[in-house]
């Protein structure tokens, strides 16, 4: 990607997720993500209702994390919140994995946990965030592998709440792994366009950033 090329802001998913985000902010989020015309706007299921009232008669779509930012709830409880998010409006889901059922290798966990998000979104656009800062090469790749026959859409590298965010090499790696039709969504850490233009080349198809107005308009 040459250094003059302007970023699609389709490619973005316009991210407010922490602890202290305010109605007032998730609000200024939801505008400007209409202004821009982001992808979506990435919220905790709490402010799901919020976001799709406020984003209606917007293409913009509603995205919720689901077990976040741990992923070490049940199963069941994955579901339950992916059920309220799907009813207030989401249109887009990114869950988290199950980290240490992935490194224990016990892989029927970890698909039975995806598919039961998936089953409760169908329809919906699913994104599974692997964690990669926590995991080896190998453990990545079955993850993404494992995401995939669990029927997700997206595999996705961070929460941004762990230990490290997105890289440009688990990027390339997990398009590797997946192929050309399963979506990869770089996020966590990604302040500015070069880093932003970096994901796109290494293999990302979507990109997660509360930096967002800054990277598009800088």
């Amino acid at each position: 990607m040459s250094e003059g090329m302007k970023l699609d802001h389709k490619l973005f998913d316009h991210t407010i997720l922490k602890a202290e985000a305010t109605k007032e902010q998730v609000v200024k989020i939801c505008d400007e993500a209409r202004e821009y015309g982001f992808m979506s706007v990435c919220v905790n299921s709490f402010y799901t209702p919020l976001v799709s009232k406020e984003l209606k008669g917007s293409d913009v779509k509603v995205c919720t994390v689901v077990g976040f930012p741990l992923g070490m709830m049940s199963s069941e409880c994955k579901a339950m919140e992916t059920e309220y998010a799907v009813r207030n409006g989401a249109d887009e889901i990114d869950m988290v994995i199950n980290v240490g059922a992935l490194k224990d290798k016990d892989y029927d966990t970890v698909l039975k946990d995806i598919k039961a998000v998936r089953d409760a979104a169908p329809g919906r656009t699913l994104k599974v965030i692997i964690e990669t800062c926590l995991l080896t090469d190998e453990e990545k790749v079955k993850a993404c592998e494992l995401s995939v026959k669990g029927g997700a859409d997206f595999v996705k590298t961070s929460t941004g709440f762990s230990t490290g965010g997105a890289t440009a090499d688990d990027v390339r790696l997990m398009r590797q792994t997946v192929g050309p039709d399963i979506g990869v969504k770089a996020s966590g850490g990604i302040r500015d366009a070069a880093a932003a233009k970096a994901m796109v080349e290494a293999g990302a198809s979507r990109l997660g950033t509360s930096a967002t107005v800054a990277i598009v308009g800088g």
